[in-house]
């Protein structure tokens, strides 16, 4: 194939690259999602378990800050970013069938959950250098697209292997992981002009102490500097706090009020998951061009109050299950374009890494709380209780977001 320019290869190879780690990583994504309720289910991990499960996926971001911060105005190094994040994540999971302690799980969920945060700022970045602006939205849909639409369909055959199979994903696992290290092959192809200044070895003497607190300063520094990006992350913050602190009431909630089989959970997980964002993604992606990032995220923020809402209904008719996880797709496609894109939204023509960052980070923080609290008010309440709440904070996100977007519209922020 003949490209006009230089410039077009650097879009295709970085869009294919992005579009394949997407793509190959659906089948492990898959099973990866599904890990608590094997650990539940399979290896009866205690309620303490599961709550450290899903409140190590946020939580390890405070630790994925590090890992980000060495890409800060450094270049050179996003790729190596890239693909050494990948192949230490996935590294653990080979060793899924020969393990039986379940803290051994634990701590791969864990691993792969810090460095898969851990290189947003990276992919964020390189997106932001690669592609033009009024692309980038449409290339970061299609992408994330396929990899909802392939988890949508590999649970599929998935779902009576591991009712079929006791134990089967222990050995999925592994296979799924070496095909979506098969990503480094694209990775390593993708252009980045790197400036001269950043090949300088960096003069500094090291300081244990610095290396631990700069980040921490340069995020504190960068909200404090930009009360507009300081405020939409108040509004994530709220919203994704709902949605974490019903995390923990989810496995009981499945296993005990609606008697899932691990099909029936595939189905909803993943398929009715994948079919909402796949269908969905290009819509919101059109749209996040016409209004503000605020007004945008409060529909995100207020569609995620139905989930919950929805999977209530599911004790009555199962058929909600499925329209609960749907519209949760629907939903997730929109904050994924939020969440991510909102560091080059709000960096305009600076280094867009730190503002990806502090996203991370703030996952990390309402990490420290949310499940926690979901898990602590699960002993005291039923998951049903707990999961509601979660409807209620969505609520109160959603409308924060509003106020900012009308506050936005009558005294503009100029930064």
């Amino acid at each position: 194939m003949v490209f006009s320019s230089e410039q077009d290869l650097q879009i295709k190879r970085t869009s294919s690259a992005f579009m394949w780690t997407r793509l190959l990583n659906t089948p492990f994504w898959a099973l990866y999602c599904m890990l608590p309720f094997f650990l539940y289910k399979d290896m009866h991990a205690t309620p303490l378990q599961v709550t450290l499960v899903v409140a190590l996926k946020p939580l390890v971001s405070l630790i994925s800050l590090y890992w980000s911060a060495r890409i800060n105005r450094r270049r050179d190094r996003l790729i190596s970013n890239l693909i050494w994040a990948g192949v230490l994540g996935h590294l653990p999971f080979f060793f899924f069938p020969f393990f039986e302690n379940t803290w051994f799980f634990i701590i791969a969920f864990g691993i792969y959950s810090m460095l898969n945060r851990g290189v947003i700022p990276a992919w964020m970045e390189i997106l932001k250098i690669n592609i033009r602006e009024k692309h980038r939205e449409r290339v970061f849909a299609y992408g994330a697209a396929c990899g909802y639409l392939g988890s949508a369909l590999f649970p599929v055959l998935m779902g009576w292997i591991l009712d079929d199979y006791v134990q089967s994903w222990r050995w999925l696992f592994p296979l799924s992981a070496f095909i979506s290290l098969l990503s480094v092959f694209f990775q390593v192809r993708i252009p980045i002009a790197i400036r001269m200044e950043e090949m300088v070895p960096e003069s500094r003497s090291f300081s244990l102490s610095h290396e631990i607190l700069e980040p921490w300063r340069k995020a504190w520094k960068l909200i404090n500097e930009r009360p507009d990006f300081g405020r939409f992350q108040i509004g994530f913050m709220i919203g994704g706090f709902g949605l974490m602190v019903m995390q923990p009431a989810l496995p009981n909630f499945f296993v005990n009020s609606l008697n899932l089989s691990y099909t029936e959970l595939a189905i909803a997980l993943t398929v009715c998951k994948g079919v909402g964002f796949a269908v969905t993604s290009q819509f919101w992606a059109k749209w996040m061009n016409r209004v503000d990032i605020y007004f945008f995220s409060s529909w995100v923020t207020g569609i995620a109050c139905l989930f919950p809402i929805f999977l209530a209904f599911a004790q009555s008719q199962l058929v909600w299950l499925y329209i609960a996880y749907l519209s949760y797709g629907i939903m997730q496609a929109g904050s994924e374009l939020s969440w991510n894109l909102s560091g080059p939204i709000f960096a305009k023509d600076e280094d867009s890494s730190l503002f990806s960052s502090v996203n991370v980070l703030t996952v990390g923080l309402r990490g420290c709380v949310a499940p926690a609290l979901g898990g602590i008010l699960g002993l005291f309440s039923s998951s049903l209780t707990v999961i509601l709440l979660g409807a209620v904070i969505c609520a109160i996100s959603s409308v924060r977001m509003f106020t900012y977007s009308q506050q936005l519209k009558r005294q503009p922020v100029n930064n």
